[in-house]
């Protein structure tokens, strides 16, 4: 075990590192929401998926959706850590022509199953391919990863209704809940506690954990589903950017990208950690 959880960190804080370079570079924004799903993204690159980045498209693979899609740089940085993409097209992120938008581009991408970035569609894209999935007796599994901000929007308690309703135990969906989004906290914007007591509600089995705690991701992706034909939900707190300490926290790097004394700072920081 102490082998994985070694080996998901050293992929989290090579896409931390990559990601904070490609929002540079780009003079783009997100890396807030990038840094804060970093251990997320490692520990389901690192054990968490049964996937084969030589064969992105093999039937038996589970499905990986990021439904918050304006964290497309440090997804983009997972892919090639994991051997999706290659390391050099990440040089290319946000750039004109090139594969790697802004927002999560599926076309071009490897491993990318769907476009995202309008929030709210990607749990009900997840009901969809749950519900395929198990009509054709796959034992593939699919898993969404939602930002706390986009549980604003109704279309994701539509598919909270829909998931439990078909007993789609096949369906993982995973809450970043850094507590910030676009224009402040959202406890000041519009305040989502008590927020498993509403998805257990909507019958979902729920578990809440330290999303920057490998042991306790490792855990929970291992024991998947909590609750024979229930959906899964895990809420994973976490800290907007997370591994650089002026960054942590901190509404504004939602919209900026570093500087470069910003930038060595940073990666120094993750360098040294």
């Amino acid at each position: 075990m102490q082998q994985l959880i070694n080996s998901s960190q050293r992929f989290a804080k090579h896409i931390r590192m990559n990601a904070l370079k490609m929002v540079h570079s780009a003079k783009a924004s997100h890396i807030g929401t990038c840094l804060s799903i970093a251990d997320i993204l490692a520990v389901l690159y690192s054990g968490g998926l049964r996937v084969w980045p030589q064969q992105p498209a093999h039937p038996d693979r589970d499905r990986f959706i990021l439904s918050k899609g304006h964290g497309a740089a440090i997804y983009y940085a997972a892919l090639a850590e994991a051997g999706f993409i290659t390391q050099e097209v990440l040089t290319t992120y946000s750039r004109n022509g090139s594969a790697l938008t802004g927002h999560v581009n599926h076309a071009g991408v490897a491993g990318v199953e769907v476009s995202t970035g309008s929030l709210g569609h990607g749990l009900g894209l997840g009901c969809g391919m749950a519900l395929g999935l198990r009509a054709s007796k796959s034992e593939a599994g699919v898993f969404v990863l939602l930002s706390d901000g986009e549980c604003d929007e109704g279309s994701i308690w539509e598919a909270a209704l829909f998931a439990p309703f078909h007993k789609l135990d096949n369906l993982v969906a995973i809450i970043d809940y850094n507590k910030i989004q676009s224009f402040g906290t959202v406890k000041e914007v519009l305040d989502l506690e008590p927020l498993a007591d509403k998805w257990r509600a909507f019958g979902w089995a729920v578990v809440e954990i330290d999303g920057h705690n490998h042991v306790a991701l490792h855990e929970a992706l291992s024991n998947l589903p909590l609750k024979e034909g229930k959906p899964t939900l895990i809420i994973a707190h976490t800290v907007k950017g997370k591994g650089v300490s002026f960054m942590e926290d901190k509404l504004a790097w939602h919209y900026r990208p570093p500087n470069d004394a910003e930038l060595a700072q940073a990666l120094s920081e993750l360098e040294s950690a």
